[in-house]
């Protein structure tokens, strides 16, 4: 028996905010205070799945968690990331889209954000 879906499965203590189609949470494994995840209450694998219902509300939620976070961190900036697919790194089959807040000073040179996913392809500008 293969185990739950841990998205479809949640902590009530970890819901930061919910509506009919999305659930604003606390990430298990937070990279930075504050970290987020962005999950449609139904089951699907990707972005790409979603109704454009489920896409309105899952960005109207993105927003939320951004205001609950500058509201209770204070972050001087933001990563937003999704991971698609294995070779994307997704290792949940449930689409959840990262809300991560970042600090000054977190990183020496926080450049190229994102693209830190490959990082010999990462300084594009030296």
């Amino acid at each position: 028996m293969s185990k739950p879906c841990p998205f479809c499965v949640l902590d009530p203590a970890r819901i930061l905010a919910e509506d009919e189609l999305t659930v604003v949470y606390k990430d298990g494994f937070p990279v930075s205070p504050g970290h987020t995840v962005i999950i449609p209450k139904r089951h699907f694998p990707s972005l790409f799945d979603a109704t454009q219902e489920e896409r309105t509300a899952l960005l109207a939620a993105l927003d939320q968690a951004k205001a609950l976070l500058d509201e209770r961190h204070h972050p001087d900036g933001y990563n937003i990331g999704i991971n698609h697919g294995p070779a994307g790194g997704q290792s949940v089959p449930h689409l959840h889209i990262h809300l991560i807040p970042r600090y000054l000073g977190d990183k020496q040179d926080p450049r190229g954000g994102v693209r830190w996913v490959l990082p010999d392809k990462a300084k594009y500008w030296a």
